[in-house]
């Protein structure tokens, strides 16, 4: 399990790279104004929230029970995507208490879910695996590991699907708060040339 700063890094670094880039950008230029920096101090706080809301429970098992337990939530793996429901919907409310904007707050919801998505790529890789499908699929699974196969030994068919649902899938949470962020202006854009 990485510590909880390598979680927030990660997502804010190479998750959400546009906002980051965007930010600098407009910092050099002297483009931010109060407004934007609003709309980033929200996108970050809501983000990082979100990308150690898998871990939560580990407050609880310190303060009750004194141990460093944190996968597990009653009878829900805190390491699901059914788990990230919550974070969801603390995305939501944050995006609309702030905007009073029920598209905007929903975007907001999909940023928070791609942060809890961060958070699981990265346990995936360093523990091998999360109950990502609980509570369809009650055991883990490990994008990483599947992308370590050889094509010899399973084939070429099964070595190139292993490799091409692992990509997307980081891909798709990429993607998530791409999709999210440019609904706040945070974009990069392409420019013809003339």
């Amino acid at each position: 399990m990485p510590y909880p700063i390598v979680h927030v890094l990660f997502f804010v670094l190479c998750i959400s790279a546009v906002a980051v880039y965007a930010t600098v950008r407009s910092l050099f230029l002297g483009e931010l104004s109060l407004k934007g920096s609003t709309h980033l101090l929200l996108l970050l706080f809501v983000g990082s929230i979100c990308a150690l809301f898998p871990d939560i429970v580990i407050v609880h098992s310190l303060l009750v029970k004194g141990t460093m337990e944190h996968c597990w939530a009653g009878p829900i793996p805190t390491h699901s995507l059914i788990f990230s429901l919550p974070a969801v919907l603390f995305g939501i409310v944050a995006g609309y208490a702030k905007y009073r904007e029920p598209d905007r707050a929903m975007y907001l919801g999909l940023f928070a879910e791609a942060a809890f998505a961060s958070h699981l790529l990265l346990d995936d890789i360093s523990e091998g695996g999360c109950e990502y499908l609980y509570p369809l699929y009650e055991k883990k699974i490990s994008l990483f590991s599947m992308m370590d196969v050889s094509f010899r030994g399973t084939g070429i068919f099964h070595y190139l699907t292993a490799s091409f649902i692992s990509v997307m899938f980081i891909c798709s949470v990429i993607m998530m708060a791409l999709f999210a962020l440019s609904k706040y202006g945070f974009e990069l854009r392409y420019k013809p040339e003339k």
